[in-house]
């Protein structure tokens, strides 16, 4: 029996802000409880839903030091559909309306977290093989094993596997702040371990520790070896290339069914999706104030609206994508310029775009069911989650060719029947229109060839089940 520990600062249903928490929450869910006793460790924030907060239960408390301090560590205990969970309680650190502060402040909290995580492990009397820690808020789990907790009997042939959600976050301050938070010695904070451009990071501290590193897609893998995607961690993660491996992130393909989503007008499936997934647009451009055409091709994004997202190709062409028999679906929130961006396009286009500047689920299950193409035109995309989500629906993903895009989406072959989306190369505002308007063409002249695309793209499996076989070959 494999044991492992998942060290993170958000799990569904719990807690969530992105992708993050699907990984934590779902696949411990998957693997055979035979072979491996899951568990989670995250933070017991305030802003839990008390509908769970009311489920745990009190398992016990201690001190812990911490640096010059000592602080108190509860814990917390739920099962949830099977996997043990266990909540690190301490008010002072997780009383917060959100998850996350400053990154001053968080830098604190989550080096108390990664101690407290290993700390209660003898005290629930569960001792992993792996302890599988994620992003930078778990960044200094391995560190602490390898250093401060080395001496332990209990600790010593416990290995650690560090998960890359997303480079760009690292956990980054000045070296003597994260001297007093961690309490790591002078030693550690040097270029070779924890020390990046004069600050410490977190997250390099993972990366140089941990055993194994890996990250949620095969290109970004890759990607995240050269400067331009490296966030300044290229050099460490091209010496680290044997130990790194990517592996795509799924969904909840029990969620996310057609056929079964109570969201939807009318469900369907890869066999009746023709007549039914029409019903799905008209009723959707109908609920938004569009106007009512199932001919329309209806272009959708469903997104953080940030830099990251590509949005500035969009801005640059959108007056272009909105010509005829276009019309165009947004659902996010974000950066308050591309908030207003997409609110003025609707101002001029009132016919043509329906700018939804909040966050709905039952809309966005809504979308991918209602419109013919799903837009991800990320400038880096470790995994992506909206694209797979787009495929299971039979919505056509138009990506850019980077991370998790470009190893999910097969761009159309029109010679070959091939693909199931349609993609772009090159991070620029004319190869975004072209493909735009290549599927829109594809959409009008080649229908039987659209359908056989959505066809397949229905049948693609990327959910949980396939990336928990590849976990399960890492922890073996």
């Amino acid at each position: 029996m494999k044991k492992i520990a998942y060290i993170a600062s958000e799990c569904v249903p719990f807690i969530k802000t992105g992708g993050l928490a699907d990984v934590v929450g779902t696949l411990p869910k998957i693997f055979d409880k035979k072979e491996y006793d899951v568990r989670i460790i995250i933070p017991n924030y305030m802003c839990i839903p008390s509908k769970y907060k009311d489920k745990m239960r009190f398992i016990t408390n201690f001190q812990m030091d911490i640096g010059n301090r000592s602080e108190y560590v509860g814990i917390m205990y739920i099962e949830y559909e099977g996997v043990p969970i266990y909540f690190i309680d301490n008010e002072f650190y997780f009383s917060g309306f959100t998850p996350y502060g400053d990154v001053k402040w968080d830098i604190e909290k989550f080096c108390y977290f990664s101690k407290a995580a290993l700390s209660i492990l003898p005290v629930i009397g569960f001792r992993p093989d792996i302890v599988h820690c994620h992003d930078w808020q778990a960044g200094m789990v391995p560190v602490y094993l390898k250093t401060l907790f080395a001496g332990n009997p209990f600790f010593s042939a416990i290995r650690s596997i560090i998960t890359i959600h997303n480079l760009q976050f690292q956990g980054r301050w000045g070296i003597e702040h994260l001297k007093y938070c961690s309490g790591l010695p002078e030693y550690l904070f040097t270029a070779d371990k924890l020390e990046i451009y004069k600050d410490g990071s977190m997250l390099k501290g993972g990366l140089v520790y941990a055993d194994t590193i890996t990250t949620v897609s095969n290109s970004y893998a890759y990607e995240i070896q050269t400067p331009y995607f490296g966030e300044g961690l290229d050099g460490l993660l091209q010496a680290r290339n044997q130990s790194l491996v990517g592996i795509v992130n799924g969904i909840d393909y029990d969620i996310y069914n057609p056929e079964k989503d109570k969201n939807l007008f009318k469900p369907y499936n890869s066999k009746n999706f023709k007549k039914n997934k029409v019903f799905n647009k008209t009723a959707l451009q109908k609920e938004l104030g569009l106007p009512v055409d199932g001919n329309q091709f209806v272009i959708g994004i469903i997104s953080r609206l940030t830099n990251q997202k590509g949005l500035d190709l969009v801005d640059a062409m959108m007056n272009e994508i909105c010509q005829d028999g276009v019309q165009f679906i947004v659902l996010g929130t974000g950066d308050p310029r591309y908030e207003n961006m997409f609110r003025y396009y609707q101002g001029i286009h009132p016919a043509k775009v329906s700018a939804n500047i909040y966050f709905s689920d039952a809309l966005s299950h809504k979308m991918y069911a209602g419109c013919d193409a799903i837009l991800v035109p990320s400038r880096f995309e470790p995994c992506g989650l909206t694209q797979l989500m787009a495929l299971r629906y039979g919505s056509l993903p138009i990506v850019r060719e980077t991370g998790g895009l470009k190893d999910t989406v097969i761009p159309y072959n029109e010679y070959e029947q091939i693909g199931t989306g349609f993609s772009f190369a090159n991070y620029n505002a004319y190869e975004l229109l072209n493909t735009i308007n290549y599927a829109k063409e594809v959409y009008y002249n080649q229908k039987n060839n659209w359908e056989a695309m959505q066809e397949r793209a229905m049948e693609v499996d990327y959910s949980w089940a396939a990336s928990a076989r590849r976990y399960e070959e890492l922890y073996r």
